[in-house]
């Protein structure tokens, strides 16, 4: 008898107890609609500070299809996705949300369509972006335009992290060791044939959004670090360019005092260019120090996450 295709279901979870039953329930009907494949559901708990783990521990008991990895601590939904990736075994990899965000029905269409189209991946992106303010909705877009501009990796604008990959596309991602990841970024990286499906993401279930606006910005800095190195050229480029007009600016200074005898001038606007160019040089100083800070955690070579239990500890 030939064996099943298996799908791993990969969900990272930060204080989801009100939306995990749900989930539960719903990635159940689904895998019960795809009979000609087996599923795993492998949960992340994320140093969930709720009930979480305590529903995790229930469910793995009563099925047997749910495996779950528990953090020592909150290390970030990029440390969450990466732990899920590696723990599972499955031919097809699906990355999700609990928070009923990304509709467990489409994995039906996304499976349908690797195997029928031969895409190595179906992901789902969205253009308009519900539920997002004013604010948050135009640094969005603006983000998106900027990092394909100064990244050499091609990321479609609004992907959401759900997406169904081939195992092959799966270890690709996982050859990637580095502590300071970016999966958005490392997706487009390891390319393979992607399908494009835009759809309207639903209101959550329940609960409330982990990101707030400080860290929308600082996930989006950590992406533009990770997958560009042109930050660093605009600053040399910045800095010739000052370098030039001093150099100009000296000449002139020269010329006004040597050749018409007058004296140099204007202190209140000498400040203010001082004041100017400190801030230039401040900004891209930062913006070297982004780097080296990455630089000096990768040398590090700290885990990128520490497991305190699994569901093998729940037996």
């Amino acid at each position: 008898m030939t064996q099943k295709e298996k799908i791993s279901i990969v969900v990272p979870c930060y204080n989801e107890e009100e939306s995990l039953p749900i989930f539960y329930e719903e990635i159940t009907k689904v895998s019960k609609k795809l009979k000609e494949v087996d599923f795993e559901y492998i949960f992340i708990n994320d140093g969930s500070k709720d009930k979480t783990l305590s529903i995790l521990r229930e469910l793995s008991k009563k099925d047997s299809k749910v495996r779950y990895v528990s953090f020592s601590r909150n290390f970030g939904k990029e440390a969450g996705m990466f732990a899920g990736l590696e723990a599972t075994t499955g031919d097809y990899v699906a990355i999700m949300d609990a928070d009923m965000q990304d509709p467990p029905e489409m994995i039906i269409e996304m499976y349908k369509s690797i195997k029928k189209e031969d895409y190595d991946c179906v992901a789902l992106y969205t253009k308009s972006h519900k539920g997002y303010n004013f604010i948050r909705k135009g640094l969005t877009n603006c983000w998106y335009k900027l990092i394909e501009k100064i990244s050499d990796s091609k990321q479609v604008p609004g992907a959401r992290d759900f997406r169904l990959m081939k195992r092959k596309m799966v270890d690709s991602i996982l050859s990637m060791r580095e502590y300071n990841r970016y999966t958005k970024g490392m997706f487009g990286f390891v390319g393979f044939d992607t399908k494009w499906i835009d759809y309207e993401a639903p209101e959550r279930v329940a609960g409330t959004s982990k990101f707030n606006l400080g860290k929308l910005i600082k996930y989006a800095l950590e992406g533009i670090v990770a997958f560009s190195t042109k930050p660093l050229l605009i600053s040399a480029y910045v800095g010739m360019l000052f370098c030039l007009v001093a150099f100009i600016a000296i000449i002139v200074i020269i010329v006004k005092t040597l050749v018409l005898g007058d004296p140099t001038s204007g202190w209140p606007s000498l400040a203010c260019i001082i004041i100017f160019v400190s801030g230039i040089q401040l900004f891209f100083l930062g913006i070297i120090g982004m780097y080296l800070s990455k630089i000096y955690l990768e040398v590090k070579e700290r885990p990128v996450y520490i497991v305190k239990e699994t569901e093998k500890d729940n037996k």
